[in-house]
């Protein structure tokens, strides 16, 4: 298929009478045909698909019906004075050309390298990138192949592109040193989500006719656990005494990453808190129970200690 054809606005109006169907399922064919006539054509559309109760009033001369290619044949004047089609063959072809079909084979060769390419860079983008794609053809390819029923296969192939990228992410945090492990995590989890912020909305359409409608489920909170099970909870046994021993050693990590590392991990997975609930707390309001009386005097002391970390480490009072 033509990369022309991609932007012909032909599959719109099929998806508009897809809106009223969320399943996809019961698009009649004499509904889908008529829809595809469109506005001018539809009383010829009407009497194509219903036969002469819809015809013209005596007079209406018909368009010229072809015969010879064999898309339109039988149009013979009926006994009361007004014309009647008697008979409908639409061949493959011509009807693959009136409906706009996106085939399988179209889908696999022609819309889905295009999301795939523009997934791969969305995945890989460092914050501040300009990304060079066009935000409106892939929304617009996503769009059409929801109306042509690709929403499990693109879904399908949406899962596997990105487990196949977070593998390779995990795989390079393994083989990080333990001096570099923290940041590499920590900009690992912000690209991710950065990433989601542009996936989920240019797939709005397939999350909202299939994922939510057929799987009960929700794109964003899928996409987040393929990162909780593919990288965080393969890391998160290495990573917790690092950042307790970071938490130990002031600026040793700087504050933002250390909060945005907690903040994550507590998103990913709330459970992870028993881990080290005294390094959550510091970034999650109500993690700990409240203060009591009695552990006053511990609190201060903990302060006075980080007061005399903050002094070695240069920061007057």
């Amino acid at each position: 298929m033509e990369e022309e054809g991609m932007e012909e606005e032909g599959g719109s109006g099929v998806c508009e009478a897809m809106m009223d169907d969320q399943n996809h399922n019961n698009w009649g064919a004499a509904d889908y045909g008529r829809h595809l006539l469109g506005p001018a054509a539809a009383p010829l559309g009407d009497r194509l698909l219903h036969g002469p109760a819809a015809g013209p009033t005596a007079g209406t001369e018909l368009p010229a019906v072809p015969e010879a290619n064999g898309v339109l044949r039988g149009c013979e004047p009926g006994k009361g004075g007004a014309g009647a089609i008697a008979a409908i063959n639409i061949n493959a072809s011509t009807s693959k050309f009136l409906m706009n079909v996106i085939t399988i084979e179209d889908y696999k060769s022609t819309y889905w390298p295009k999301l795939d390419s523009a997934i791969d860079q969305l995945l890989t983008q460092s914050p501040g990138d300009y990304i060079p794609i066009s935000y409106e053809q892939i929304y617009s390819c996503v769009y059409k192949c929801v109306c042509q029923q690709h929403s499990e296969q693109m879904y399908s192939d949406l899962i596997k592109k990105i487990t196949n990228h977070l593998e390779r992410v995990s795989k390079e945090l393994q083989a990080s040193p333990p001096d570099l492990y923290i940041e590499r995590f920590n900009v690992a989890l912000g690209q991710y989500m950065g990433a989601l912020q542009s996936i989920v909305p240019l797939f709005i359409y397939m999350n909202k006719f299939y994922i939510e409608t057929k799987l009960n489920r929700d794109l964003k909170d899928d996409l987040i656990k393929l990162f909780t099970e593919h990288v965080a909870e393969k890391h998160i046994y290495n990573l917790m005494p690092l950042l307790l021993e970071a938490q130990s050693t002031p600026f040793q990590i700087t504050p933002s990453t250390m909060a945005n590392i907690v903040k994550g991990l507590y998103t990913l997975r709330p459970e992870w808190v028993q881990m080290a609930p005294a390094l959550f707390s510091k970034f999650i309001p109500n993690i700990l129970p409240p203060a009591v009386e009695s552990e006053l005097q511990e609190y201060a002391a903990q302060d006075q200690k980080l007061q005399r970390e903050l002094m070695q480490n240069g920061f007057d009072r």
